[in-house]
């Protein structure tokens, strides 16, 4: 069985061999906030929110990704290591081949 956080370390490792920041994302009095921030070359910013396989968000957490999308934040939710593959295949190559 897969856990979050070996799924949150794989997204990390394989996300920043391209280059971009990974960085563990809290918000001090606002709960329910992605886990991650990703940082792209070219100045994008990303949002993912790690899942163990299968599980999803949490209502709150529902709510704050909702918001943020509402306000055209691109925000992901991560529960394996193939939506971790998608996510470097539309959101980080992208960004490579514009700043190449």
């Amino acid at each position: 069985m897969i856990l979050e956080s070996q799924i949150e370390r794989y997204f990390k490792k394989k996300v920043e061999e391209h280059g971009a920041l990974v960085w563990k994302f809290t918000s001090p009095g606002r709960p329910g906030v992605p886990d991650r921030i990703v940082m792209l070359p070219g100045g994008r910013v990303v949002f993912a929110e790690m899942k163990a396989p299968g599980k999803k968000p949490r209502p709150l957490q529902q709510a704050v990704i909702y918001r943020m999308r509402k306000q055209g934040c691109r925000v992901w939710v991560i529960d394996s290591r193939e939506k971790v593959l998608e996510f470097i295949e539309r959101e980080v190559m992208p960004c490579e081949v514009h700043t190449s």
